[in-house]
């Protein structure tokens, strides 16, 4: 039987030999079309004449980089639960609220506002979660969240941030992405873009999901966009093999898994040579990853050596797929040099249609998956010194409102809230963020933001700040433009860097 990577040899030279379409295009049109591409080549940096290869160790988009300026932030964990939560059950105390529950919801609160479910009158709804303050900041939190109540002091809030969707997949999109249409870079990809990964053998964005499915908006809200496809995230388990197919089949060796991946990378450098093209690049990188990651996931991944305190601090449960068991990958994740860790807790949506969606009973159930392991991910990255360089946000894709959830008219069987896109809450903690602040505040309702505004974009803004870059120069060229993550907005939130 042949070698394999002379099999492989012999395919490349098969494939250099032939006569394609952009080989005709390339050897045989003159003229204007060949000044141009010459022109292009070289402004890519190029080598578009024969002087000798292309040193594709230097060009591995996955290299680190310097961003404009020394960022306090290093690595970023982003905990986005999926469904949106109720900032009014768990950070935006109203007791003015309470007061007001069951009575008619004024029509002025419904005029000109577009809801996903209210129809009719609806009644208000009081918080359903008592409140006290805490730390010596005085941050309200719930008896929901029990845990969280003792790290509130190493907490930024942002209490009054907006968007402009009110449906969950585009809603998704738009706090994934900066943009509620498909296409966009999300800002994993942005992050390692504009960082690459200090890891050599890991990804530099990996995705971790858990409460049983995907978020609405699917998979785009960690894909790269127009980006090279080596920026987007990689998707681990945190039950089974971490990565499908991440074990060689049967009568492969790991020996025979590197010929074969020299001989087609061979050819991918041939290609790149030849056409400059930067997806060429991403073919090699993420051949090259995929092999370091059989060695480096399986380990990095496996949670059962942990400490029975560690365990114990997280409510980890090795073997199982659980938030709990995601916040312990994700320290595991940042302390191995991995750029960007996004979790995703789906079964947040809180209409009341039954109980597990209800605002009082499954509501209070999912914050029980959530209360220890995030509070434990703040604390075990403080102990171990990783929480000023790894900026930890958490929050949903909008709000939920005021006032009961109301289809046509009819009662609802429980109570719930509806989507609501004028105020809700994110936090952030860690990497260079302020401690213990409290910033933007909402009416006595919590209907909408009164003071301290924060939009999307403004999120996005401070995040790319804290890591060092000025967003309004973080771009990419794509069809002749230059696009950013903040589109043509976007505002620091000083108070809280």
């Amino acid at each position: 039987m042949k070698d394999l990577n002379k099999l492989f040899r012999e395919l490349q030279q098969q494939k250099l030999q032939a006569v394609t379409r952009r080989h005709f295009l390339k050897d045989c049109v003159a003229g204007v079309g060949s000044i141009a591409l010459a022109s292009f080549l070289a402004s890519c940096g190029g080598n578009s004449g024969s002087s000798g290869a292309i040193d594709l160790n230097a060009l591995n988009p996955l290299v680190p980089k310097s961003p404009h300026f020394p960022g306090k932030a290093k690595s970023v964990i982003y905990l986005h639960m999926a469904g949106a939560p109720s900032q009014l059950e768990l950070f935006d105390y109203k007791p003015v609220l309470q007061t007001l529950h069951n009575q008619p919801c004024p029509e002025s609160l419904l005029a000109g506002k577009t809801f996903a479910f209210i129809r009719g009158i609806p009644k208000m709804l009081g918080p359903q979660a008592a409140f006290k303050q805490y730390g010596q900041s005085g941050a309200w939190v719930s008896d929901h969240l029990p845990h969280f109540s003792k790290v509130v002091d190493d907490v930024s809030f942002l209490k009054a941030v907006h968007s402009d969707q009110f449906n969950h997949g585009p809603a998704q999109m738009f706090m994934q992405t900066g943009s509620a249409r498909l296409g966009r870079p999300s800002i994993g990809s942005w992050v390692t873009y504009g960082l690459g990964s200090e890891n050599s053998n890991l990804p530099g964005f990996v995705v971790l999901t858990s409460g049983g499915k995907t978020p609405d908006a699917g998979k785009s809200v960690w894909g790269s966009g127009f980006l090279p496809s080596v920026y987007q995230g990689v998707q681990c388990r945190s039950k089974g093999d971490p990565v499908i197919y991440l074990a060689d089949p049967e009568g492969m060796s790991r020996d025979l898994k590197r010929h074969a991946i020299d001989a087609i990378n061979d050819v991918n450098k041939e290609e790149y040579n030849t056409y400059k093209d930067p997806e060429t690049l991403s073919r090699i990188a993420q051949y090259e990853m995929a092999y370091k990651m059989q060695v480096a996931v399986p380990e990095v991944m496996d949670i059962s050596q942990e400490p029975a305190h560690i365990h114990e601090l997280y409510g980890t449960e090795p073997g199982k797929e659980s938030f709990a068991n995601n916040c312990l990958l994700a320290r595991k994740l940042v302390e191995q040099g991995v750029r960007y860790v996004q979790l995703f807790d789906w079964g947040w949506d809180s209409h009341g249609t039954n109980a597990s969606d209800s605002i009082d009973l499954g509501f209070r159930n999912k914050c029980r998956e959530i209360d220890r392991p995030m509070t434990a991910l703040i604390m075990d990255l403080k102990q171990r010194g990783l929480l000023d360089e790894t900026l930890v946000v958490w929050g949903g894709e909008f709000g939920r409102t005021p006032m009961q959830e109301n289809r046509d008219n009819s009662d609802m069987p429980f109570l719930g809230r509806d989507h609501h896109t004028d105020a809700y809450t994110i936090w952030m903690a860690g990497g260079g963020v302020k401690k213990g602040v409290t910033y933007g505040e909402t009416d006595e309702i919590g209907f909408t933001g009164v003071s301290g505004r924060s939009s999307v974009h403004d999120v996005h803004a401070t995040m790319l700040h804290l890591l060092g870059f000025d967003h309004e120069k973080f771009t990419y060229e794509f069809q002749g433009r230059p696009f950013r993550l903040t589109d043509v907005e976007g505002n620091l939130i000083s108070a809280i860097v």
